[in-house]
């Protein structure tokens, strides 16, 4: 009954001064979270949920790089509105909280930051319900104010699905394309467009085995639309296995102001952390319970973030800086195809797709530099340098990024040769990584799609200590680790050819990754100009990469993990599987390791016994805690683990 009023007598709604950011925030729902759990010393959270409206001004310049803006219809003062959900957990007592706001770009409209940092599940993780909801509590230990603010308006507002609603350009109409691939055999198959279209007659399909082979449009194939948004598409019966790659072209309508979603996380996070009226959730006695902001976001919102710094939004409507510290993680050297018109916010290309779609254009890092195919001088910190916004940024990446998103191109120019990062930049590889895994995965094979048994390791460990080391940076300047990524100067990134040990039994390596192009994307289909230079990490003799951070299951084996898994035999046998890494288990004896012929050290012959294993993780740990990319707490559950076994079963 609590929870219930609670929630019934702070639903209100506050108009604040009419100004170009954050112009109405209502609160809707005001309830304890995790049933009263406390925290160490922060104590209990609270979750407020509500609604910001901003009101853009489109002749302001702050505002001008937005597609479509000047177009969207304006309200009585000739600003342009949008809506957007917003979720906050906070401490009770916002004095016991460390004075961060931790904003967490909403996956898909999902909250991702639980599942890594606080080993939470779904859809626990989203509810902040129960006790249970918050995991291991690690962000509540530490007193962050955590913020979500739904940013993607090409999907609905819905339970654990925070959006933003945004003006539509009724009418407009254009070219628009997508690729997709079933992985199934079953024919017909769906499939949803991401825009309307406006002249069914007019749309057309092509299919191919993947991307670099000849578009067909063999007998068989055909395409009909189910409602303006949904196909049924018959395959042809022979030709092409259930990895093949389907593309439609079609006439789109009613394009949505994607790019204002760049503002509502600008102008939200501004408001929360500088706004002292009684319309801000977090002020209290005429001041910001929050002093400072770190953006994370995991993969599409990791991307979200990348453009947000590229497009000029670090920077609010006054000039100041939004975000002190940003962290996109497995983000690769992406951005998105967000701000402009028909873009995809959610179509992240795999291998092997389109290279030079729109989330795949120059520039990929953070230096400024030129690019030879497009003639363009540009970086991704060229803008905030100018203005004076730039904030601290560590990148993460999963060791997947670097075979599947071209990575590498945040530490070589478009030549291929070694450049350093920025000052203000760290850039870490998680070595062995897939995508991402939550917590408490364990070594399978669910995908029939999948050639190998699926890599489960889970980044928590690291991303805490970078978490930490983050806050640390911008509140107290202490300088982070040096990044830990394979470089060219080092000899740890390579051409794919040879990069990894093809005498592994159960591990066929044939250097597949994604590549890096350029093409015209004003015509269909695109017409290609060139490519990039894109490397991987180097393996060592047991096939895993020798640069990056190297977990404990890699720093102390008891099997080869990988960041790619290449596609089974009826479903594209020549492309990688999407997020997926690899384990191959070493042998557990000499004799079962000779029988074998793997060339790799058995368990038995790398640590003896039981004990030496676990002496070996204690080593292992106490090094990494020195250097700060692991915790004492988390460095405590490995040794405990490993001394029950739990860790050993990882590669086993």
């Amino acid at each position: 009954m609590r929870h219930i009023i609670l929630g019934l007598i702070t639903a209100c709604a506050v108009t604040l001064p009419l100004r170009a950011e954050v112009v109405r925030f209502e609160v809707t729902q005001r309830l304890p979270a995790f049933d009263g759990r406390s925290f160490g010393d922060t104590g209990v959270y609270e979750r407020i949920t509500g609604r910001a409206t901003i009101a853009l001004d489109p002749a302001s310049d702050r505002n001008a790089v937005i597609t479509d803006l000047g177009l969207a219809p304006r309200n009585a003062a000739g600003r342009v509105e949008a809506t957007a959900d917003v979720v906050i957990l906070r401490p009770a007592d916002p004095l016991r909280g460390n004075g961060t706001l931790l904003l967490d770009v909403p996956n898909r409209g999902r909250k991702l930051a639980p599942q890594l940092f606080d080993d939470a599940n779904q859809p626990g993780a989203n509810n902040a319900e129960h006790g249970s909801d918050a995991g291991i509590g690690f962000l509540h230990r530490q007193g962050y104010t955590m913020v979500w603010v739904g940013w993607q308006a090409d999907i609905p507002s819905a339970p654990e699905q925070l959006a933003l609603s945004a003006p539509i350009l009724a009418g407009v109409t254009g070219p628009a394309r997508e690729e997709f691939i079933f992985d199934t055999a079953a024919s017909p198959s769906v499939a949803t467009l991401a825009w309307p279209a406006a002249d069914p007659a007019g749309a057309a399909i092509t299919v191919r085995a993947k991307w670099s082979d000849p578009r067909e449009t063999p007998t068989g194939l055909s395409m009909r639309f189910i409602t303006p948004t949904q196909i049924e598409v018959t395959r042809p019966a022979s030709g092409f296995d259930a990895g093949a790659l389907y593309e439609v072209t079609y006439n789109a309508r009613d394009p949505a102001v994607l790019g204002m979603g760049f503002a509502a996380v600008r102008d939200v996070v501004s408001f929360l952390r500088r706004d002292t009226s009684a319309a801000n959730p977090l002020a209290a006695g005429g001041h910001s319970t929050v002093h400072r902001a770190i953006g994370f976001g995991v993969s599409q919102s990791g991307r979200f973030l990348r453009d947000l710094l590229y497009l000029g939004f670090n920077a609010d409507e006054a000039g100041r800086t939004v975000f002190d510290g940003l962290m996109p993680h497995v983000a690769g050297t992406r951005r998105m195809a967000t701000n402009i018109r028909f873009g995809q916010p959610g179509r992240n290309p795999r291998h092997l797709q389109d290279p030079a779609w729109q989330a795949d254009l120059f520039p990929f890092t953070y230096a400024t530099m030129d690019d030879p195919l497009s003639g363009r001088h540009d970086g991704l910190l060229r803008r905030c340098t100018l203005d004076g916004s730039c904030p601290k940024v560590m990148q993460t990446d999963s060791e997947h990024e670097w075979w599947a998103s071209h990575a590498s191109l945040l530490v070589t120019d478009l030549q291929g040769r070694h450049i350093d990062l920025p000052a203000e930049v760290r850039a870490y590889m998680i070595a062995g990584s897939p995508h991402f895994a939550e917590a408490n995965e364990v070594m399978r094979r669910t995908l029939p799609a999948l050639s190998l048994p699926q890599n489960p390791m889970q980044a928590g460990p690291p991303m805490r200590a970078l978490l930490k080391a983050m806050n640390d940076w911008i509140t107290q300047g202490v300088a982070p680790p040096a990044s830990r990524v394979p470089m060219r100067a080092h000899g740890t990134l390579v051409e794919a050819s040879g990069a990894v040990p093809t005498n592994i039994p159960g591990l066929p390596y044939t250097a597949m990754h994604t590549l890096a192009a350029f093409s015209d994307q004003s015509v269909l289909p695109p017409r290609g100009i060139g490519q990039y230079p894109v490397f991987v990490p180097r393996a060592d003799t047991d096939g895993m990469a020798i640069a990056g951070i190297r977990m404990l299951p890699l720093a102390v084996p008891r099997a080869t993990y990988t960041a790619w898994n290449p596609r089974a035999l009826g479903y594209g046998p020549t492309t990688l599987f999407p997020l997926q890494g690899a384990v191959v288990p070493f042998a557990k004896t000499e004799a079962e390791r000779i029988a074998y012929g793997d060339p790799r050290p058995s368990v038995a012959g790398r640590y003896g016994n039981d004990a030496g294993y676990v002496a070996a993780v204690r080593a292992a740990a106490a090094r990494q805690v020195g250097e700060r990319l692991l915790l004492e707490e988390d460095a405590s559950r490995a040794i405990e683990a490993a001394e029950k076994g739990l860790l050993a079963k990882l590669g086993q």
